[in-house]
């Protein structure tokens, strides 16, 4: 399948309302990527950071690379950075100091942080706990069920809601919409994971967001339109934008 031009997607994705769009890094060479279509497209923003697969990367040359990075203009995050105990492309001894670097560098440029949680709650909640406190804090595709989101959202953070809420075995992600309150959901895509149905199996685009925001709607018993502002409202808050 041939690669899309990345100038149709933002368009498309504007033709369905999504307006705003914020690219996110996994580690210097797809920074570079994302700050080149931040500079060419005005509603692309970027966040940068070293995923979690990527910790064993981030040496001190690339940390000090990546704190002059993140001065551009339109970078309004560190992301996605985090723990990832499911697959360990990187140990989760490294997955941890790369983590805790980052988030002091969010801190000493007052950045909100993104953040990748899979199989590793408590690790991960136990590092923001001691580490992220006084920064704006979401949890990008979250996976955790009730008792894990009440924690976040009583300790400020956000929760990131992508196409796996359309899916039919979500049933625990849909416990954790009817509980949570609005003011702490945002929408995003994972692109070109994840993609909501019906057009799973298809890479997903940021066009796609009307379709978890339906979904949402949905479950909250609430109108599109609601979710759309709420959550449209939440992400200016957060990334100052």
């Amino acid at each position: 399948m041939m690669r899309r031009e990345v100038k149709e997607v933002i368009e498309e994705a504007g033709r369905k309302g999504v307006t705003k769009i914020i690219t996110i890094g996994v580690d210097i060479e797809s920074g570079r990527e994302n700050i080149s279509y931040a500079e060419r497209f005005n509603n692309v923003y970027t966040a940068l950071g070293f995923h979690p697969h990527e910790s064993k990367k981030l040496k001190e040359e690339e940390l000090s690379i990546l704190e002059k990075m993140i001065a551009h203009p339109k970078n309004i995050a560190i992301g996605e950075i985090g723990l990832d105990y499911y697959y360990k492309h990187s140990s989760p001894e490294v997955q941890e100091i790369a983590f805790s670097k980052q988030i002091e560098l969010a801190h000493k440029c007052n950045l909100p942080i993104i953040v990748h949680d899979r199989e590793a709650h408590e690790e991960t909640m136990k590092i923001l706990a001691e580490k992220a406190q006084g920064r704006k804090v979401v949890l990008h595709c979250f996976s955790g069920d009730w008792h894990l989101a009440k924690y976040c959202v009583n300790k400020g953070f956000y929760l990131g809601i992508g196409g796996v809420v359309t899916f039919k075995n979500a049933r625990k992600l849909v416990q954790v919409l009817q509980e949570v309150s609005l003011d702490r959901i945002l929408l995003e895509t994972d692109a070109p994971f994840l993609t909501p149905h019906p057009f799973r199996g298809k890479p997903n685009e940021p066009k796609y967001i009307p379709l978890i925001a339906e979904k949402i709607a949905q479950i909250k018993g609430e109108t599109v339109e609601k979710i759309a502002q709420i959550t449209t409202e939440n992400a200016r808050l957060i990334f100052n934008i």
